[in-house]
């Protein structure tokens, strides 16, 4: 006890200068001046039996202080205004789901885009599914990911008057690959869990995730996959677009027959080239109201945040299986994201009359 008392006094002492230095680096942060502000909330999700957090993008008007969303050793991230004043009115909203592995933080780069033009993106993180905290074991429980949406949109819709700058009633999904099979079963897709179960027989369908189950000793043979059957639509959502969606193989004929939204589905890189796993041709021809679009010259990974020039050497001491940072090579990742922003905004100005 004689010791206890100067070193909790030492712990408190830090504590201060921490946070008065916190303080400081908050203090000194520059004036936003842009258009994308950002926040987060939590949900509570059923189907996990917990809350799960999600960034929110809105339009903004200069004020609050700039902070950097996402970015790491090896990502750029993006310049946001912490505490911007909303934009006037209520703006659409675009719930938009990453991949495995990924996280809300990658994405700045295109919700921020939307954001200044008039769309509030709300962008959850899935847990067992997110960069940190991914696992194989929970990559396989694919209904988990469309629940989450479904637990967001619950939140947003059940409390207005914490988000009166969002209008509920006009309400889309955004996905990239993994994401992309999410947006898909939110808007009415559905997996045959025979297909899921043999999905890894034959071939690796040019994507790291067989691979990845194997090695962590996934057998997709030994569970219990019933459950990806069940119909996950979400009839809050009026509109979806897909990006490179996954087990997009797995999905039924009648399900892609009975969508009855608007469905907008993006393929990465030359039509060729395209991996097995996430080409969407097929399915976009069965979904009633779709279009198809094949985006040249980029890869799977051009969705992703721009890479630091240090960054393919970290995920290679990593031993990251996937080349994260490496495009088609006609382009650098930054034309590429201007090119998808373009294609992207309009399509949801579009739809949603802006």
């Amino acid at each position: 006890m004689p010791r206890f008392r100067p070193i909790a006094r030492s712990l408190a002492l830090c504590a201060a200068i921490g946070l008065a230095g916190w303080g400081g680096y908050e203090l000194f942060r520059p004036a936003y001046t842009g258009g994308a502000g950002i926040t987060h909330a939590t949900a509570f999700a059923p189907v996990r039996d917990q809350d799960i957090d999600f960034h929110i993008w809105y339009p903004a008007t200069p004020g609050g202080k700039t902070v950097t969303v996402g970015g790491n050793g090896v990502f750029h991230g993006t310049p946001a205004g912490r505490n911007a004043p909303h934009r006037t009115g209520a703006h659409p909203v675009i719930i938009m789901s990453h991949g495995a592995g990924g996280n809300a933080g990658q994405f700045g780069w295109i919700a921020s885009r939307l954001a200044e033009a008039g769309f509030v993106v709300v962008l959850p993180n899935h847990p067992g599914s997110t960069t940190g905290n991914a696992s194989a074991q929970a990559a396989v429980r694919v209904w988990e990911r469309p629940a989450d949406i479904s637990a967001v949109i619950s939140e947003i819709t059940q409390n207005p008057d914490s988000y009166p700058f969002m209008d509920t009633t006009r309400i889309a999904t955004l996905g990239f690959s993994a994401g992309g099979y999410t947006a898909l079963a939110v808007a009415g897709a559905r997996v045959d869990p025979d297909r899921l179960q043999h999905f890894c027989d034959d071939t690796d369908h040019g994507m790291s995730d067989c691979a990845f189950l194997a090695h962590f000793g996934v057998d997709l043979h030994a569970l219990d996959l019933s459950p990806a059957a069940q119909d996950l639509r979400d009839p809050r959502i009026v509109m979806a677009l897909v990006v490179d969606p996954g087990i997009v193989s797995t999905l039924t004929e009648p399900s892609l027959r009975a969508i009855d939204i608007p469905v907008h589905i993006l393929n990465l890189g030359d039509e060729d080239l395209i991996p097995a796993g996430v080409y969407a041709r097929a399915a976009a021809e069965m979904i009633p109201d779709a279009s198809y679009t094949v985006v040249p010259d980029a890869t799977h990974f051009s969705f992703l945040a721009e890479c630091k020039p240090g960054g393919p050497a970290i995920l290679a001491n990593e031993g990251e299986l996937d080349p994260l940072c490496e495009d088609a090579g006609g382009r650098a990742r930054a034309e590429i994201h201007r090119d998808l922003v373009d294609r992207i905004v309009q399509r949801f100005e579009t739809s949603f009359g802006s």
